[in-house]
């Protein structure tokens, strides 16, 4: 069995793990790279192998990063299953449609520059017509339930508790003695939950291709993040301000409204009013609500005590029209606002922050990892003014942040859950991670846990047997210079080319000239090397 790591490898984001038998070729993950321009660039590119050639796609969650080029797999050829949760698949109904209208807005806008200088116009990744036509060949399987792919290769989903539907899926591939079980992680969540159910550990695993986000942080244990939250809205309420709280629409804002609920029942917090304004939010609470099966135990409690879905209480407001949205700033003191995005990059938290951002009486609570680059960081370094809209805006409200309330397990949790995987891995490959994460957990997995680890490179094969492992194919790294991946992304595109012509049946002509192409570029590359 062969991986190759087409995302996700020296950087968190662009999911992709392209894995072939002697019989089929599947993806685990088909994720959106995020972050820097020449990151997110990767995503207008060619696929590095032809998605026609793909047989079937295993999703570990709906996080764009993880799903978000999907669309374009499909609109590119594919034409398998994707196999994920019930949960996930509901998600991506929701999650798929709106990162192509993102896709869509973006370019209206450029194309209405490019159209005045004359330049030519832009397409879209993929449309919502596409994201559409993905999520019919959804098909949702049962956690803990082993799934026959084809003969030679068996799959089984199990609980991250990243988010909701997150599964580490592990891949069985041959019998008996020749048997090989590579186990993708995904996103693993922390190991004190407040709503879903903790990670589950893995059993008899050969490979582990493993996350690496929080590798080199421990985040403050904030045990008492509701509390610290309501201490927060009882402040900041007595002082007739507003409470503004930017939040992840899938994850984040379900967490804060099980939290404001727990604290209203316990009597702990009375507040005026709270609002969910993100109609994607709004959405992905519906699903939440429909799947509590997920829930961990006291969550699951604390339903039946309420007699409802314990996301959803009396003082919540849902906003999904852009007037709903704002009459809120119209409100001067008592209200609760969460609202997308969660970095301040986009979406209707930005009208929120202009309205309440300069006045003294108003927090801002920031509950999640914010971005170098983004509004959400500059804010909570400190700088003042900050353009929101065109417009410079001072911040003179009190400015909080939160990080109990990240999805990720930090160094510490991570260690931990990799200490009771049973045997221990011969394998470790540490993926969706920047490299200092990458390095730092390494250092403690190999010292502390004795597991031989390795930092996969951007297009890194390997290949495992049941006796070994090794590195089939080289790497390039995730910050290589522009010509560096430039000839990467040639060679990755004459993969995929040359799979097509072996299926097309080409003419024998076609490929001696193709080799002889390809013997010159060696030959230079090697000449290169001597010199």
């Amino acid at each position: 069995m062969k991986i190759t790591f087409h995302g996700a490898a020296g950087v968190v984001t662009g999911s992709c793990f392209h894995v072939e038998t002697e019989a089929h070729r599947f993806l685990v993950d088909c994720g959106m790279f995020q972050g820097s321009k020449a990151l997110a660039q990767r995503n207008y590119e060619p696929f590095p192998f032809d998605p026609a050639s793909i047989d079937a796609v295993l999703l570990t969650h709906a996080h764009i990063d993880h799903s978000g080029l999907l669309p374009k797999l499909v609109r590119n050829g594919f034409a398998g299953p994707i196999y994920t949760t019930a949960p996930t698949a509901d998600l991506l109904r929701i999650m798929l449609p709106d990162s192509a209208h993102i896709q869509e807005s973006e370019v209206e806008r450029l194309n209405h520059k490019r159209e005045r200088r004359g330049e030519p116009l832009l397409t879209p990744i993929y449309t919502r017509e596409d994201a559409y036509t993905t999520c019919e060949r959804v098909s949702p399987v049962e956690l803990q339930e082993t799934l026959r792919l084809w003969d030679e290769v068996d799959v089984t989903f199990s609980g991250a508790g990243h988010v909701l539907g997150a599964a580490m899926i592990t891949v069985a591939h041959g019998t008996g003695a020749d048997r090989v079980r590579v186990a993708f992680t995904g996103d693993v969540g922390p190991s004190r939950q407040t709503l879903l159910k903790e990670p589950r550990p893995l059993q008899d695993v050969d490979i582990l291709v493993m996350e690496s986000t929080y590798g080199n942080r421990m985040r403050q244990r904030n045990e008492n993040r509701y509390e610290a939250l309501a201490k927060i809205v009882r402040d900041t309420l007595a002082r007739k301000g507003n409470v503004v709280i930017p939040s992840f629409a899938v994850g984040r804002s379900q967490e804060l409204l099980y939290g404001l609920h727990r604290l209203v029942e316990s009597g702990e917090l009375t507040p005026g009013q709270i609002f969910l304004d993100s109609p994607l939010a709004i959405e992905a609470t519906e699903i939440f609500c429909s799947h509590t099966e997920s829930f961990d135990r006291e969550a699951r409690h604390f339903a039946q005590e309420t007699e409802e879905c314990p996301l959803y209480l009396k003082e919540l407001t849902l906003t999904r029209t852009a007037q709903e949205s704002m009459a809120i700033n119209r409100i001067r003191s008592g209200a609760v606002i969460i609202s997308a995005s969660g970095m301040c990059e986009a979406g209707r938290i930005k009208h929120h922050l202009r309205h309440n951002l300069w006045r003294p009486e108003c927090s801002v609570v920031f509950v999640g990892y914010q971005a170098e680059g983004t509004l959400g960081r500059r804010i909570v370094r400190g700088d003042s003014p900050v353009r929101i809209h065109g417009q410079e805006v001072k911040v003179r409200a009190e400015v909080h942040s939160l990080e109990g309330f990240s999805a990720h397990a930090d160094q510490e949790e991570l260690v931990a859950w990799a200490a009771a995987l049973d045997p221990k891995p011969r394998k470790v490959y540490l993926v969706h991670g920047e490299d200092p994460a990458r390095a730092a957990l390494k250092e403690r997995l190999t010292k502390e846990l004795h597991l031989s680890v390795e930092m996969p490179l951007l297009g890194e094969q390997i290949t495992c047997t049941p006796t070994s492992v090794e590195r089939t194919g080289a790497g390039v790294p995730s910050n290589g210079t522009n010509e560096t991946m430039q000839l990467w992304h040639s060679v990755g595109r004459l993969h995929q080319l040359i799979d097509q012509l072996q299926r097309t049946n080409a003419e024998p002509d076609v490929r001696r000239q193709i080799a002889e192409a390809v013997e010159q570029a060696l030959e230079l590359a090697e000449s290169a090397l001597d010199d």
